[in-house]
């Protein structure tokens, strides 16, 4: 296992983590990395560690450059267990390392690991000297946990950034230039809508405390490293965090019989006519991680649901209770479906999209299979109510 160099003295020795497709509930189809960065100076400082398992590998990179006994200070970023996991197999083999966090990480990690290790904490504005360089702190709280920061390289022009502009993906490249960039846009908004979504004031804070910073490189823990396009996911995490929306229109559901499928066509039909992108996501076909994925740039998010047993489907109730808890804002709501004869499900549908703060247009409602007269009724009044 070999470190990779991502400036003079500093390196790469992460973890890549080839076989993960579910990162607690989130579908992680191109695998994902744990991003450690070693920086040799008068002190070697190690920041961040990996998930548990790659904690031999972390340390075989670390080795390729230096005796991880020799480390002295240990940067821990982030309490979540896929940075800290190895945190105790370092500390053990660094027993001289002093362990720098922030308040709430300092909390955190004794609540995990109930080891009493060398703590310093620091703070927004703090710094640690290390010999040539020097290591700016700045907290960036509930992006996405209490503890979060970020530490910034100024002589280097590294920004250490944590989770803030990562993707998930398992590569033997560790550049963006390395990459196609639309490949990687795609996985950092899939990562920003399933993890860091319901932060988005927390994040314009983030990015305001750091806009003053000269940035060459952004050195994520997950994914690749920023250094070709950091103008582009600066852009996008701007627009993300900022809430601005597109004339776009997802529409998700589920069918038992294929009737609210035919309905769910025909709202496809009436945005398109009114010039819009529309996403067509079947939920027994796409993961509600993928579908949140487009739901963070739409302006309308259309649900579709049969009636099953005066209720809707285990699907999209499963959806709907995933996107409350990541709560887009200011979106406008349809809700739609067929029923047999109690007709319950629209209706919870309604009610639920109401409950994530959306305004809602007039619901579509079709007793058994919707016949063209019908169809085409809705969708003339639809389109009459997009804006």
């Amino acid at each position: 296992m070999k470190a990779v160099k991502v400036a003079e003295n500093i390196y790469w020795v992460g973890g890549i983590d080839w076989h993960i497709r579910n990162f607690h509930g989130y579908m992680t189809q191109r695998g994902s990395s744990y991003n450690a960065y070693l920086v040799i100076d008068e002190k070697i400082t190690l920041i961040d560690t990996v998930k548990h398992y790659l904690c031999d590998e972390m340390i075989a990179r670390i080795s390729d450059i230096v005796d991880p006994a020799d480390i002295d200070y240990v940067i821990s970023n982030h309490v979540e267990m896929d940075h800290s996991g190895s945190l105790p197999e370092i500390m053990a083999i660094a027993t001289k390392a002093t362990l720098v966090t922030s308040p709430n990480g300092e909390k955190g990690l004794k609540a995990h690991f109930k080891d009493q290790w060398n703590y310093r904490i620091v703070k927004s504005g703090d710094t640690l000297n290390i010999g040539k360089r020097t290591l700016a702190f700045v907290q960036t709280p509930m992006v996405h946990w209490p503890d979060n920061m970020v530490t910034y390289l100024p002589e280097d022009k590294i920004l250490f950034s944590n989770d803030a502009f990562g993707q998930h993906i398992a590569s033997s490249e560790r550049f963006d230039d390395e990459l196609p960039l639309g490949i990687l846009l795609e996985e950092a908004q899939k990562y920003y809508a399933n993890i860091v979504l319901p932060y988005g004031s927390q994040v314009q804070k983030a990015l305001e405390a750091v806009s003053g910073l000269e940035i060459n490189t952004i050195a994520t823990s997950h994914g690749i490293i920023w250094r070709s396009h950091i103008p582009d996911i600066l852009r996008e995490y701007q627009k993300w965090s900022s809430n601005t929306t597109e004339n776009k229109a997802v529409v998700v559901y589920d069918t038992m019989w294929n009737s609210t499928e035919i309905i769910a066509d025909g709202i496809v039909e009436a945005f398109e006519n009114k010039g819009y992108q529309v996403k067509l996501m079947n939920l027994r076909n796409n993961h509600i991680s993928d579908i949140m994925t487009e739901v963070t740039t739409a302006k309308y998010i259309c649900v579709g649901s049969p009636t099953l047993n005066n209720n809707i489907m285990p699907t999209v109730a499963s959806f709907l209770t995933y996107m409350k808890g990541l709560a887009p804002k200011n979106r406008m709501g349809l809700a739609f479906g067929s029923y047999g004869w109690s007709g319950q499900s629209v209706g919870i549908i309604e009610q639920a999209l109401k409950d994530c703060g959306f305004e809602t247009l007039e619901n579509i409602r079709i007793q058994y299979i919707p016949d063209e007269d019908q169809l085409e009724e809705s969708i003339k009044k639809l389109e009459g109510s997009i804006l």
